[in-house]
Parts: C-alpha cells; structure tokens; sequence
C-alpha cells in the first residue's frame, strides 16, 4: 500500500507515466536504454533533405565621410529555431576590412576563412595593407565559382588609403557591386523604403551610426528571423570601433 501511494504522489509531481520528465524521474534506466539504443540512429533520420532550411538575418554597411559603419543583428535561427541569439555576424578579413554574412553559416564562415588567408599571404608578399576592392573581389570570386554549393549573401566594408571607405555587395551568386550603403538578409526587404528615403550621401559618422540602429532595429521588429542586438564596426583612418546596442530579443 506504501509502495502505491509513493507511486501515485510520484505521478502527480511529475506528470503522467507517458510524460518524459516523469519517466526520467522515475524509471531512469530505461530512459538511458532507450538513449543508447537511439545514438544508432543518423541526424537526417525523419529529415526530408529536398526541403530548403530558412536561414534568416539582418546586415547592412554604410559609408560616410571617412569612413564606414558596418551593422548586424545577433540572432541565428534554423527555421523557427533560434540556434543562437549572441551570434557575431561582422567577420574581421584585414586590419580595417570586414565582411557581413547572411545565408547559411557555414559556408559564409568557410568563405570568410579563406579569404582571411588569402589577404594575409598577400600583405606577406607585398608588405602593403590589402585593399577593400581586392577583398571585395576574393569574396565574389569564391562565391560565383562555388555558386552550385554554397548558399550565402556577404557585404564587404572597410577603409584604405587609396579609395577611403567603401561598402561592397557580393550577392548570392557572386555578382559585385560597390554602393553607398548595402543591406542584406531576410529582413533587408522590411526596411528597403525606410533606407531609400532616410540615407543622404556625406553623413558624419554619428548620423551613420543612427542611420544604421534604427534601421536594423526596424528590420528586428518586422523579420521574425533576425532579432538579439544590434552589433556595429565602426572603420576609419584611426582604427576600428565595435559597439553594440540592445534591440528587440
């Protein structure tokens, strides 16, 4: 009688027999069992593979009078799965150049390596700080002749002696273009307006900085897929800055 009673307070506590947290409790063997006879299985068992996965994000880089502000938001999402919400999306490729990734983590963060890589057996060879077009086209070139396998959106910023800042679009596919300002990822489409109408050529660089808060926080608020903080690099003739700035979570 003992026995029962313990058994119907377990049940109560603990939710029903068919409960997992129940089950963990209560009857941990076979729950361990149970998980030694699943680490047979493979990760895409009960995964239709045809289907694409959405992978969402928010970058945008602008450029202002000397230099350029690069801006991303931090959350990595797999559908509706948030895989992180503190994710660093600005990805250093030289002292003053950096690259914003949207796409498929993965191959944004293989195309960053290489390019890093390159850049650095670059200055090697020359002794020379390397350009933001040189960057710019290593991106390009990675991503259009790997375009049947990579799935990525990349923005390419930064600051040189040559040409000063200056902000590239290296879409997915491996087009290249250079632009006063550029957005990219799933929720780029929900401020397309608001940056048309709001961005003027020759910003100082605190009106850059505004320029790129409200903008990322506008597109956080309407793309489901981007959110956490909005993460900013701030390039120019005396360095980089990186700053950040809570957004909607």
């Amino acid at each position: 009688r003992c026995v029962k009673s313990l058994a119907v307070a377990g049940m109560s506590l603990f939710g029903s027999a068919n409960d997992f947290t129940h089950r963990e409790l209560m009857d941990p063997m076979t729950v361990m069992h149970m998980g030694q006879q699943l680490r047979g299985a493979t990760l895409t068992d009960g995964v239709d593979l045809s289907k694409a996965v959405s992978l969402g994000t928010s970058i945008m880089a602008v450029e202002f009078d000397g230099g350029v502000v690069c801006g991303a938001d931090s959350r990595t999402s797999t559908g509706s799965y948030i895989a992180n919400r503190v994710s660093d999306k600005i990805t250093a490729l030289d002292e003053q150049i950096y690259t914003m990734r949207s796409g498929s983590a993965a191959d944004t963060q293989a195309v960053s390596d290489y390019v890093r890589y390159f850049l650095d057996t670059h200055r090697n060879q020359t002794q020379k700080p390397s350009q933001v077009k040189t960057a710019s086209k290593l991106v390009s070139m990675l991503l259009y002749e790997n375009k049947s396998a990579l799935s990525g959106e990349m923005i390419v910023a930064g600051w040189d002696k040559q040409h000063g800042g200056q902000v590239y679009k290296c879409a997915m596919g491996g087009s290249l273009i250079r632009r006063p300002y550029s957005t990219g990822g799933s929720g780029s489409i929900f401020i397309a307006a608001h940056c048309e109408h709001t961005f003027k050529t020759g910003m100082t660089r605190q009106q850059a900085m505004d320029f790129v808060d409200l903008a990322l926080r506008l597109a956080m608020a309407s793309d489901g897929s981007s959110g956490g903080s909005v993460r900013k690099v701030i390039i120019d003739a005396s360095g980089v800055e990186r700053t950040y700035t809570g957004g909607v979570f």
